[in-house]
């Protein structure tokens, strides 16, 4: 690191950084949520919006999540101009020939780490915040701004990483150096399984919501209960992880929640983190003094089994034997710890297992124009549908990253 580019680091944290107060703030209980909470449920609230997060916190909520989108809701609102222009102008002053792209991403960093500081300060409690998705697949900025991040809040923040190939890779290093990581953009028990064995990462995520969706959007049955089939099953295979291996300590969080309905039925996971609208949605259920989980049911899920695609769906839950020896053959291999994500990539493909398909940039941009959920029709079934998802997630959260980075733009 040169000495201009540590001391715009230096400057760069300075501004990221706000105090937090010595001041705990107390919060009421509630009777359903502490029921929750026997279960062994963790309940955290999905928003960056520290208004929403006022309207319905509890002391029984544990923690906070923010998200690209979410950000960029927030910074849309424009409550985090001044910070920006304030920014803008340190820049100019320490590092006056920094590219606007370059200019855009610290900018970028600031205000993360302010919108989580900000729900930090009013809760004193952990919240996950998210890197730019640019760097998505580039494991030496990941490992920089993660460790960046960290160092603004290392008491509070929880980083979050997207499933890549050198998300995983990233994750397995920061692991080791004690950091705690959210890896995000799950949508199988596979996923999920490697990477609590390859990098034990404190959480990994099923988003459920959207696997609903993308059944109901491409006609494939009513949708019922998918996510939460996907959920339950991962939630089980981590189960069983643990248990094998007690060195791993990865919890399941229960992500993409649309409905209050879907809150209760996921009762005894290990985390739902819940948006402000389903969160009130739950809070009207006629509520029962006992809290069922429905970990190790038999789901039926609302899949068409007549859909031209519905055998891509079981994928997302089933566990094979094969699966489990890949992942004992990628943690044997001598070159795991100094693998890139392409030669990952290739480990996977040399043994037919189909985690990362080669999109190309074209397909990219038609999975970025296309939105979160993808059309089966523009797919061939040979791309895995949780890979899919993934990508489609990946793209969603970069459309939103860009909208913010335009505001950004709009003041250099």
């Amino acid at each position: 690191m040169t000495t201009v580019s540590r001391k715009l680091e230096d400057v760069i944290h300075e501004i990221a950084c706000m105090e937090l107060g010595d001041e705990q703030p107390a919060f009421q209980s509630d009777p359903v949520m502490a029921r929750f909470k026997e279960s062994g449920t963790e309940l955290w609230v999905d928003t960056g919006d520290l208004e929403k997060a006022q309207s319905i916190w509890k002391s029984d909520f544990t923690a906070l999540t923010t998200n690209n989108t979410l950000a960029n809701q927030v910074v849309q609102t424009g409550v985090m101009d001044e910070v920006i222009g304030q920014t803008v102008t340190r820049l100019k002053e320490v590092a006056p020939d920094l590219s606007k792209e370059e200019q855009v991403m610290e900018i970028g960093f600031v205000i993360n780490c302010r919108i989580a500081l900000r729900l930090v300060r009013a809760f004193k409690t952990r919240v996950s915040v998210e890197l730019h998705p640019s760097m998505s697949r580039d494991m030496e900025r990941t490992l920089e701004f993660a460790r960046r991040y960290y160092r603004v809040c290392s008491e509070f923040f929880t980083i979050k990483i997207p499933l890549t190939p050198e998300g995983y890779l990233a994750v397995r290093k920061l692991r080791k150096e004690g950091m705690p990581i959210n890896f995000t953009l799950g949508f199988s028990a596979r996923q999920n399984y490697l990477a609590a064995r390859l990098s034990n990462p404190d959480y990994v995520n099923v988003f459920l919501g959207r696997l609903n969706q993308v059944v109901t959007e491409n006609s494939a049955g009513s949708g019922d209960l998918v996510g939460e089939k996907v959920t339950l099953a991962t939630q089980e295979a981590l189960i069983n992880v643990r248990k094998q291996y007690l060195d791993i300590s990865t919890k399941l969080i229960g992500a993409s929640i649309r409905t209050g309905e879907q809150v209760k039925f996921l009762a005894g996971l290990d985390v739902l983190t819940i948006p402000p609208a389903a969160m009130e949605q739950f809070a009207k259920l006629e509520q029962t003094d006992s809290v069922e989980s429905n970990i190790g049911k038999d789901i039926q899920p609302g899949i068409d089994k007549n859909h031209s695609q519905h055998n891509r769906f079981s994928a997302l839950w089933e566990m094979p034997d094969t699966f489990v020896k890949f992942v004992d053959d990628l943690l044997a291999d001598v070159k795991l710890d100094s693998m890139s994500g392409e030669e990952l990539e290739s480990f996977c493909k040399e043994r037919s297992v189909d985690l990362f398909y080669p999109f190309s940039a074209g397909d990219l941009n038609k999975i970025l124009d296309r939105g979160k959920i993808p059309c089966f029709d523009d797919w061939s079934q040979e791309i895995a549908l949780d890979d899919l998802m993934t990508q489609s997630a990946l793209q969603s959260f970069t459309k939103d990253q860009g909208a913010l980075d335009d505001r950004i733009r709009s003041f250099l």
